[in-house]
C-alpha cells in the first residue's frame, strides 16, 4: 500500500473513532442495534457457540466454563479450569471449540506454572489437558488469549508481548505471535518457520482475530500504545513490525513509527488516534443486517463501539469503516454464530446484532 493511502487511511479512521454516537442503540443512519441473549453473567470475556445454538462462555476472573441454552434457559456450569490467575489482564481468555463427533472445548488462560503465571491452552474435558504452555511468563498487561480453530483444522492462538517489545521480535518466543498448532498441540505441517508454531510476529497485543468466511484469509485488531490501535490482514510468516524501537512520535510517520522493527515491517490497513482499543470481530456474511454482507465488524472496549468495515473487492483492503451500534457497556469478544448471526459480549452479557 503506497503511503498517500495509508494516509488517507488514517485521516478516515481517526475521523471514524472520534465520532459521537448515542448510548446504546443504533448509531444514526446504520440501521443495526442489538438485543440481549443473556445477561447476568460474570466477565465472559470468551464465549464460542456450537452447531446446536449452545454457548459456551469464560467466566475471566473465576475460571469457569458455562454453556447457556438458549432453547431452555439453562445455564450450567461445564468445567473448571483449576488455578487460573486474574490480576491485570491475566485470567480465562479464550474459548474454542473443535467439531468432531461432539463439541470438545479448548480454553486459553494464565495459571499459576512452577509458581509463576504463565498463559497455557488446555483441552478440556473431565481432567484439562495443557497442549501448550508459553514460554513467555505472563504479566498482568499484554497476555492476548484469542484462540480459534481455522478452515485448516488447526488451531490459531494469539500471545501477547507481555509489555515487552523485543519478544515481538525474537521468533523463540511466543509473545508477540500468532501462532498455529495441531490440536494436540504439536507444530502443523506448512507453518512458515521450521520446528515452530510460529504463524506471524512483530505483534503487540491483540483481543480479537477471524477468518474471512469468502476467503479463508485471518484478519486481526491489535491495540496499540498511545497511538496506531491496528486492524491487520495476517499473512503467514510476515512480520507486523512491533518492537523495541516504537514509537508514537515521528518521524517516521504514523503507522511506521509503532511498526518499524525487524525485516520488511508489514504496516496495518488501518489504524487508529486516538486509540480505541479494538476487541473481537466477525463477518457479516447472511448475517441479514442492512447493506452489511460480506463486511467486517469489530468491537472496541473505550469507545463501546462496533464498527462496520467495508473491503474491496480482491477482500484484501479497506474501503471504508463507519461505526453503526454504540453499546452502553465496553465491547469484549465477537463471534459469527452457526446461525450466521454476530454475537458479542460485553462485561456482563452475550447479545446478537440485528437490524435496528
Amino acid at each position: 500500500m503506497t503511503r498517500r493511502t495509508l494516509v488517507l487511511v488514517a485521516v478516515i479512521t481517526m475521523a471514524l473513532a472520534s465520532q459521537p454516537a448515542s448510548a446504546g442503540g443504533p448509531n444514526q443512519g446504520s440501521g443495526i442495534t442489538a438485543i440481549p441473549i443473556v445477561t447476568g453473567l460474570a466477565y465472559p470475556a470468551a464465549f464460542t457457540i456450537a452447531p446446536d445454538g449452545r454457548i459456551f462462555y469464560g467466566e475471566r476472573l473465576t475460571g469457569n466454563i458455562r454453556v447457556y441454552n438458549p432453547s431452555d434457559g439453562s445455564n450450567k456450569l461445564y468445567a473448571v479450569i483449576p488455578g487460573v490467575q486474574s490480576q491485570g489482564e491475566r485470567g480465562l481468555l479464550g474459548l474454542a471449540l473443535r467439531i468432531a463427533a461432539f463439541p470438545i472445548v479448548y480454553a486459553y488462560a494464565t495459571r499459576l506454572v512452577n509458581g509463576t503465571p504463565t498463559n497455557q491452552i488446555l483441552k478440556v474435558a473431565l481432567v484439562p489437558t495443557v497442549i501448550f504452555t508459553s514460554n513467555v511468563p505472563s504479566q498482568q498487561i499484554h497476555n492476548g488469549g484469542r484462540i480459534l480453530f481455522g478452515p485448516d483444522g488447526d488451531l490459531y492462538a494469539v500471545i501477547g508481548e507481555a509489555g515487552n517489545p523485543s519478544n515481538s521480535q525474537d521468533l523463540s518466543r511466543h509473545g508477540g505471535k500468532i501462532l498455529r498448532m495441531t490440536a494436540t498441540g504439536a507444530v502443523p505441517p506448512g507453518n512458515p518457520f521450521q520446528g515452530s508454531l510460529v504463524w506471524s510476529y512483530g505483534h503487540r497485543n491483540s483481543f480479537g482475530f477471524t477468518f474471512d468466511p469468502l476467503t479463508a484469509r485471518l484478519w486481526e485488531t491489535e491495540n496499540g500504545p498511545e497511538c496506531n490501535d491496528e486492524i491487520n490482514l495476517i499473512n503467514a510468516g510476515a512480520n507486523y513490525g512491533w518492537g523495541p524501537h516504537e514509537t508514537c512520535s515521528s518521524p517516521p510517520p504514523p503507522p511506521a513509527n509503532t511498526n518499524q522493527d525487524g525485516p520488511n515491517p508489514v504496516m496495518p490497513l488501518a489504524w487508529f488516534t486516538p486509540t480505541i482499543a479494538p476487541t473481537g470481530d466477525a463477518f457479516c456474511v447472511g448475517c441479514g443486517l442492512p447493506s452489511s454482507e460480506g463486511t467486517l465488524f469489530f468491537g472496541a472496549f473505550n469507545t463501546n463501539t462496533i464498527t462496520r468495515v467495508v473491503l474491496d473487492s480482491n477482500r484484501t483492503g479497506i474501503v471504508s469503516m463507519q461505526a453503526v451500534y454504540t453499546h452502553p457497556n465496553p465491547i469484549l469478544s465477537m463471534e459469527r454464530g452457526p446461525d450466521k448471526a454476530i454475537y458479542f459480549s460485553d462485561p456482563s452479557g452475550i447479545y446478537k446484532l440485528v437490524p435496528g
